[in-house]
């Protein structure tokens, strides 16, 4: 900074210390699925009215949603002779310039004023002109001033397009009561209401079809479609989903992408054992996968839909996802989903033979093989907590969301620090900003401890002038009590004393 002559005092702000860590939202959920009756968008419209009969103008905008109501006509009378009807658009306002005669009499009816809207291609890509109901259009039409159209709503679930749903009712309210939507919506809203991203595909005429939609792709212009379309939902929405899952279109093919998709946002997905009808298909289909991001699941609830009126499979994979964020709300995403009551379900779909004290079981078999499978005791729960890794690491599904929710809080805690000058002082405030995070998350319960340190060993003086700087740290997460052992002796030494207790 260079020396300047002042003759008095200033104050110079010196942005340093430690920062407070926020915890990335861990209850987000991802959700992907069909609604072919899906409310649809709402048009905004208004009516120019006129003192004549049969003069009522009907202005619809072209294009569905809230733009529409920004939209504003009016006529206007030039106050001129022999003028020609004419039609202008500035921005969202368009002007009607009406006829004249000789007189300076205005001389456009309703009717041609229609056809000089709907002729115009600037007012044409704004709006639709038609007569109103009732009226031939016969009459002649005043100068009024504008008339702004109102009413538009934007789609709720456009096809590929993140949607931020805050409002769970609502949400089921406009997905209609056919695809995969409205029932997976009602199992997680049977759990609790979480912040959810709700992109919607298309059905296609096959399964394939369908398929194909789900997976999605990026096409000519950039936008991502299906699953994919998940990755632009923290840049189009501010929220990044965590919890990830395609209920009642997880296919083998769609898991696989999904895992993709998990490992790209860092999130967790669960699937379900797809066409699985029996315990030993489960496990083969288990086979078939091998991510720490993915949890498997077989076989599915049973709960009574409302829309048909029919007990049926209850969307198992949207009540896990519903789950998991009751479970990151109310204890957190240290503990996993097994062994909590699921809400909204009266039965499981396959026998699945479960005893407490027995591992010789099918519910045994299937954790044995890393599949979650579902128990009745006390209510309806999750049984499992293993990931399809092989990884001892990421066995478990807190295993690898602790590891994930750690990365991204230190990451994203940390853009501040970015291009600042790196003097010790920076540095040790990182640290210590990040010890005191782990402090937070120990005292919490959410890991067993961590901490974090700089190495001299990598932090060279060649690494440091090239602008780098290494933090290292390490943690313990917290373990699931998986496997409780009691070991049960007999003795006889609580008789020594009989007869003297007797005689007392």
């Amino acid at each position: 900074m260079p020396d300047q002559y002042h003759h008095g005092v200033r104050v110079l702000e010196i942005n340093e210390g430690t920062r407070t860590i926020r915890t990335v939202s861990t209850a987000v959920i991802g959700l992907v699925a069909t609604a072919p009756e899906a409310l649809p968008g709402v048009a905004a419209e208004a009516v120019v009215p006129a003192i004549a009969n049969n003069a009522d103008v009907l202005i619809t905008a072209a294009a569905v949603g809230t733009a529409g109501n920004q939209i504003r006509v009016r006529y206007v009378d030039p106050a001129a002779n022999s003028e020609s009807l004419a039609v202008s658009v500035s921005g969202n306002d368009i002007t009607v310039t009406l006829a004249t005669d000789a007189s300076g009499e205005i001389t456009s009816t309703a009717n041609q004023v229609v056809t000089a809207i709907n002729g115009s291609a600037e007012a044409s890509a704004l709006v639709t002109a038609a007569n109103d109901a009732g009226n031939d259009g016969s009459g002649l039409v005043n100068a009024v001033d504008f008339t702004t159209l109102a009413g538009g709503e934007n789609e709720p679930f456009p096809l590929n397009t993140p949607v931020l749903v805050t409002r769970i009712d609502e949400a089921i309210g406009n997905a209609g009561t056919t695809g995969t939507l409205p029932k997976a919506l009602d199992a997680i809203g049977d759990q609790t209401s979480p912040v959810m991203v709700v992109v919607r595909v298309a059905e296609g005429e096959t399964e394939q079809d369908t398929e194909a939609n789900v997976i999605g792709t990026t096409n000519a212009q950039g936008k991502k479609t299906g699953m994919k379309a998940l990755l632009a939902a923290e840049q189009n929405l501010g929220v990044k989903p965590r919890i990830l899952g395609v209920p009642g279109l997880d296919t083998e093919n769609v898991t696989a992408e999904l895992i993709t998709i998990a490992q790209q946002l860092r999130a967790f997905a669960y699937a379900y054992a797809h066409n699985c009808q029996t315990i030993s298909e489960a496990i083969l289909y288990r086979n078939g996968f091998g991510a720490r991001e993915l949890m498997l699941i077989w076989p599915d609830f049973i709960a009574f839909n409302v829309n048909t009126a029919t007990e049926e499979q209850a969307a198992v994979v949207a009540r896990a996802m519903g789950l998991r964020a009751k479970i990151d709300q109310q204890v957190g995403w240290h503990k996993t989903l097994s062994n909590v009551a699921v809400n909204g379900v009266t039965g499981i779909d396959k026998d699945v033979h479960w005893d407490l004290q027995d591992p010789n079981t099918d519910a045994g078999l299937l954790n044995a093989n890393e599949v979650t499978t579902l128990i009745q005791r006390d209510g309806f729960r999750f049984w499992g907590s293993r990931t399809c890794s092989s990884d001892p690491l990421f066995a478990f599904e807190n295993y690898t969301r602790t590891a994930q929710i750690l990365a991204d809080t230190i990451a994203e805690a940390h853009m501040w620090a970015v291009d600042k000058p790196m003097h010790p002082s920076l540095a040790k405030d990182i640290v210590e900003g990040i010890n005191a995070k782990f402090r937070e998350l120990k005292l919490l319960g959410l890991i067993v401890d961590a901490r974090a340190w700089l190495d001299p060993e990598i932090n060279t003086k060649d690494t440091l002038k090239a602008g780098k700087l290494y933090i290292d740290y390490d943690y313990t997460p917290v373990p699931p009590l998986e496997n409780l052992l009691f070991r049960q002796r007999i003795t006889d030494q609580y008789l020594a004393d009989f007869a003297a207790r007797v005689n007392a």
